[in-house]
This record gives structure tokens, C-alpha cells and sequence, in this order.
């Protein structure tokens, strides 16, 4: 029964699992479900090693207008994910259009690493993990692959 149910979201147990996908969108914003997994997990206390707003998640925030911190607030109230969607909508501090959002979520998908040192970090870890794959070359990639790495994945 939908009455029944609670309208209180569930933490991830990040220990167990990664969170979604760098990939997974809401209202077509890459990043979002992901960070929404991160910073349940942070309140819950089973985020394990990731970390709410990290450098990536700030993209995301820096892109919306949003304030973090005032996004983790509303997490921790249980809202679900379409409710924290429509509360960045109304609390940008820049309003995005849906092409907006579909271009930045495009680069998003495609960044590579830039300079020689991250290059190195991102080659070296795509050789360990996964040398034999051809298709890992954006940090998108690289992290879906270091998730399902990262929790016993044989690649």
C-alpha cells in the first residue's frame, strides 16, 4: 500500500555497494544521483570512502548555483530524489534550461584528464584495473571503473 509507505529515502551502505553511476541523471543533470547516494550515505555514517561534495560534486553545485551544504539539509529531512530535484530547481541561483543542463552533462560525460600528472594517475590506474579495455578514456570511464573494481569486480 503506497499510504503505508514512508516517504523517508533509505541511506546507500556505501560500504557495500558504490553509489549510482557518475552517468545516472536526474532532470538530465549527470552527477545528481550520485551525490544525492554520497551524502545519504555521509548522514548515515556508511559512506565508506567516498566523500560528499568531493571535487566532482562541487562541479555540480558550482554549475546549479547551489549551495552544498543547504542540499545536504534537505537530504537529511529523507526527502526522495524527485523532491531534491525540484528543490534545486527552485534554489538555483542560476536558473539552467534544459539545453543548459543537457550541454554541461555532455561535457561532463566527456572530460579527460588534462596535464601529465593526472594522466599518469588515470593511465596507471586503467592499467591495473582493467589493461586489456580500450574503451576507458573520460573520467567518467575511469570511475565506473574503479566502482566496480573497487567492490570485487574482475575485469
Amino acid at each position: 500500500m503506497l499510504a503505508a509507505m514512508s516517504n523517508v529515502t533509505p541511506p546507500a551502505d556505501l560500504t557495500k555497494r558504490p553509489p549510482r553511476s557518475t552517468r545516472a541523471r536526474l532532470g538530465g543533470y549527470v552527477l545528481l544521483p550520485r551525490i544525492i547516494d554520497k551524502c545519504r550515505a555521509v548522514l548515515a555514517g556508511t559512506n565508506g570512502e567516498f566523500n560528499y561534495a568531493c571535487p566532482l560534486d562541487m562541479e555540480f553545485f558550482e554549475f546549479a548555483s547551489v549551495d552544498p551544504e543547504a542540499f545536504k539539509k534537505q537530504v537529511e529531512t529523507g526527502l526522495g530524489d524527485t523532491a531534491l530535484l525540484e528543490w534545486v530547481r527552485e534554489n538555483a541561483g542560476t536558473k539552467r534550461s534544459p539545453h543548459e543542463i543537457h550541454l554541461w552533462s555532455r561535457f561532463m560525460e566527456d572530460r579527460a584528464p588534462s596535464g601529465v600528472e593526472m594522466r599518469d594517475f588515470f593511465n596507471q590506474t586503467h592499467k591495473d584495473n582493467a589493461p586489456g579495455r580500450d574503451d576507458i578514456s573520460t573520467w567518467f570511464d575511469w570511475l565506473d571503473l574503479d566502482d566496480y573494481a573497487s567492490y570485487g569486480g574482475k575485469v
